[in-house]
C-alpha cells in the first residue's frame, strides 16, 4: 500500500473532540481513526477511556476485536476478565501483547511482527460499571511495505500542539460536568428506590398490608 500522509494535527484534535462530546451517555473511548505500519514492525494500537469510578477488575470489562472488511464479522483477540487474556491464537498467535495500564484508564495493546494481512479494523469496547453504557472505539489499521519519506512538519506540529492543548481543557471540562450530572442522577434514582420500598412498609417498619 502506498503511504499517504497522516492527518493534519488540528483534524486530529477536532476529531477527538467530536468523538467525546458526540454521546452523552455513552463512556468516551479514544483512539486514533488510522494508523499506519511497516511490515515486519510492531505497532502499538492505542486506547484510552475516561470514567467517572475507578477501575474495578472484577467488574471491569474489555474487549479487542478484530474486522478483516466493513462487512465482516468481528472476532475477538483479546479480553479482559480479572485479568488480560489473548483470545485469538489462529491468527495472530502470541504476537498480542497488552500494554496499558488500568490505573490510568489505557487499554492500549501492541502487534508485532505486523503483516500485510493484519490491515482492517480493530474494535475497542470498554465498559466501567457503575457507567451501564459501554464505549467504543475503532482504529483502521494499514500496513506499508516501505519506509514514508520524511516530511518537515514543524509548523504543523506546533499549531497541532496549540490547538490540541485548548481543546484537551474543553474535554476536561466537559467530562467533569458530565461525571456530577451522572452522580447526581444515580442519586435520585437511588432516593427513589428508597422511597418506593419506605412506602411499602407501615410506620413501624411492617409490611403495608392496605385497608381491611
Amino acid at each position: 500500500r502506498p503511504w499517504r500522509p497522516p492527518p493534519a494535527p488540528a483534524a486530529l484534535a477536532l476529531g477527538v473532540l467530536f468523538a467525546a462530546v458526540s454521546s452523552s451517555l455513552a463512556m468516551e473511548v479514544t483512539a486514533p481513526t488510522t494508523l499506519q505500519a511497516l511490515n515486519g514492525s510492531s505497532v502499538r494500537l492505542a486506547c484510552t477511556f475516561n470514567s467517572c469510578y475507578r477501575v474495578a477488575e472484577k467488574q471491569f470489562s474489555l474487549n479487542w476485536t478484530y474486522q478483516e472488511c466493513h462487512n465482516c464479522s468481528e472476532m475477538t483477540l483479546l479480553q479482559f476478565k480479572s485479568k488480560v487474556v489473548p483470545v485469538e491464537q489462529s491468527r495472530f498467535g502470541n504476537r498480542v501483547k497488552f500494554t496499558g495500564n488500568l490505573a490510568k484508564f489505557d487499554v492500549s495493546f501492541t502487534l508485532s511482527d505486523v503483516r500485510l494481512e493484519d490491515e482492517g479494523f480493530y474494535h475497542c469496547y470498554v465498559l466501567n460499571p457503575p457507567d451501564r453504557h459501554k464505549g467504543h472505539a475503532r482504529i483502521d489499521l494499514r500496513v506499508l511495505t516501505e519506509e514514508p519519506q520524511e516530511r518537515d512538519s514543524t509548523v504543523a506540529v506546533i499549531v497541532g500542539a496549540s490547538v490540541g492543548g485548548f481543546l484537551a481543557l474543553v474535554i476536561l471540562a466537559l467530562v467533569a460536568v458530565k461525571c456530577v450530572r451522572r452522580r447526581k442522577q444515580q442519586k435520585l434514582h437511588t432516593d427513589d428506590q428508597k422511597t418506593e420500598e419506605e412506602g411499602k412498609t407501615d410506620g413501624e417498619g411492617n409490611p403495608d398490608e392496605g385497608p381491611k
